[in-house]
């Protein structure tokens, strides 16, 4: 898909749309400094472009009962994106499935109930066939999760390290 170009205007009512996907065109309007008809066509031409791909509610975990959360790093023989592979995405504790360059082939982002739940998710990744073993990094505490960001920065600041 072709990059669409993006101009301060819209990327403020990404950046607010990403905050509350709820908010009406004339709240918008009004955040942006642009008039209500003015945002509902940009906001139809970025769905239509595919840079909004979707309108979501976000879960706290927690809340519904999945407060387990690890990275799990899986490796295979050759190329880990094989059909039978994909198949693990059928599983909602499943949240996102990257293939990385480094010392493994996928990592995945898991959220269970608890660590037999995750125990149970890894027994059925490695009855996968190609899969020859898996590292899990249980997360003791976020301290920042949240979706893509439209803001971009530009000047990156310098910090200073500790002495």
């Amino acid at each position: 898909m072709r990059s669409l170009s993006l101009d301060p205007f819209d990327r403020k009512i990404l950046g607010a749309l990403v905050k509350d996907a709820t908010i009406t065109y004339t709240e918008l309007g009004r955040l942006v400094s642009l008039s209500a008809p003015a945002v509902h066509e940009r906001v139809k031409r970025l769905r239509k472009s595919g840079v909004i791909q979707g309108t979501s509610a976000r879960l706290d975990g927690p809340a519904i009962g999945k407060s387990f959360i690890a990275f799990v790093h899986v490796d295979t023989e050759g190329w880990g994106k094989s059909q039978r592979m994909m198949k693990i995405a059928d599983f909602p504790e499943i949240e996102e499935i990257h293939s990385v360059a480094g010392d493994t082939c996928l990592i995945l982002k898991v959220r269970t109930e608890h660590a037999r739940a995750l125990e149970a998710l890894l027994s059925q990744i490695y009855i996968l066939p190609g899969v020859i073993g898996t590292r899990s990094y249980v997360v003791l505490s976020t301290y920042l999760e949240r979706p893509v960001q439209a803001d971009i920065t530009q000047d990156w600041p310098e910090i200073p390290m500790p002495e």
